[in-house]
């Protein structure tokens, strides 16, 4: 059972972990056990949104991620699905309907691809060097690695392309007249552009963590009544005898939060501080949805919250509780240092109970 839509089970699936909208059943990003990692954004294109219910495109983030055993085949079970039952359906848990389409970043220890939707439709850039980044835009020009079977038959029938000359899937199937919040991601896109190229060659989990907080470049919002939420760094190593690290917030506005270490290992300790309380008259479960409004904010979300309140008002203690959390932070990334250099040698239960241990921590400060 996906947001909107019951599909057909898989016989496997991996252990995911997720961040995700609490009202939905899939994810804004996430990674697997694997080292798979899937995030994605909304975008709007020629092809018209559906307001029916079909996949959302975070049902396919989290599809992704519990059926693909590497970035490719998480690609290819996302490209499948969509082609079967289409995209659609309330992105928000407002009465108003707000759809879009989507687009991925996907990543394992070895490869990584941007795809991009408009509708049933697709392509795919297989990212080869360097870095890469989306931003609410269609991206990928004519460097297309894989596509949708009738993508080029589709734009020279709705008249978009001559069918002569190069295809780019960015220029065809882009709006010509683009709504106003495109504009604003331009600037974000060509922003995180520049900042990932000025740490060309050296870009560490500090250098992600930095750039998510950028708020001159748009990439880290706390205003006009939109926030960014939860924000995710992950480790990929190459070496498969070392353990993948991810970083979750789990709080919003990232420039105000901890990067938390998670390592997937056996016996996870379960981290209800960070769960999502579920209710049983969910108002986006029920038919006519999104008729009342619940409180899901879990427990670190409310005292984080209360945190942000405390350094908007007292600006000293704000700023001494910002630098007690940043130290927590520093001490997560040394220990993925020492864990990926192989200087120590944690116990199995001390990564299962990492999260755990650094969300109590975070929980105490507050």
């Amino acid at each position: 059972q996906c947001t909107y839509l019951e599909i057909e089970q898989a016989e496997h699936t991996h252990a995911v972990v997720l961040s995700r909208p609490a009202w939905l059943w899939g994810a804004e990003m996430g990674a697997n056990d694997c080292g798979v990692c899937v995030g994605n954004e909304g975008v709007w294109t020629r092809e018209p949104t559906g307001e029916e219910e079909a996949l959302l495109g975070m049902d396919l983030v989290r599809l992704g991620l519990e059926r693909g055993g590497s970035a490719r085949e998480a690609l290819e079970v996302i490209t499948a699905l969509l082609e079967r039952y289409g995209q659609g359906g309330s992105c928000k848990e407002e009465p108003v309907p707000f759809v879009y389409h989507n687009t991925f970043l996907l990543a394992d220890r070895t490869e990584a691809w941007v795809l991009e939707t408009a509708g049933r439709y697709w392509a795919a850039q297989r990212i080869r060097e360097g870095s890469r980044n989306i931003s609410n835009q269609l991206s990928i020009g004519s460097d297309i690695t894989a596509e949708h079977a009738g993508l080029r038959e589709r734009a020279r029938s709705q008249g978009w392309w001559s069918g002569r000359g190069e295809f780019s899937f960015a220029q065809v199937f882009s709006l010509e007249k683009q709504p106003p919040r495109m504009e604003a991601a331009k600037a974000r896109f060509q922003a995180g552009k520049e900042l990932l190229r000025r740490h060309a060659g050296d870009i560490t989990a500090e250098t992600l963590m930095s750039i998510l907080r950028d708020k001159d470049s748009g990439i880290c919002v706390d205003s006009e009544g939109f926030r960014t939420a939860g924000s995710m760094v992950s480790v990929l190593p190459r070496d498969p005898a070392l353990p993948c690290v991810h970083f979750f917030t789990a709080t919003p506005d990232p420039s105000r939060s901890v990067f938390k270490p998670f390592v997937f290992v056996a016996g996870i300790k379960p981290v209800p501080q960070v769960r999502s309380p579920s209710f049983l008259q969910d108002p986006a479960k029920q038919i006519p949805r999104f008729r009342s409004s619940v409180d899901r904010r879990h427990e670190l979300y409310r005292r984080h919250q209360a945190a942000l309140e405390l350094m908007e008002q007292d600006r000293e203690r704000g700023q001494q509780l910002l630098e007690t959390l940043q130290e927590l932070e520093k001490q997560g990334l040394q220990g993925m240092r020492e864990l990926l250099q192989g200087t120590v040698t944690p116990c199995p239960e001390e990564l299962a109970d990492l999260f755990f241990d650094c969300v109590e921590a975070e929980m105490k400060f507050y």
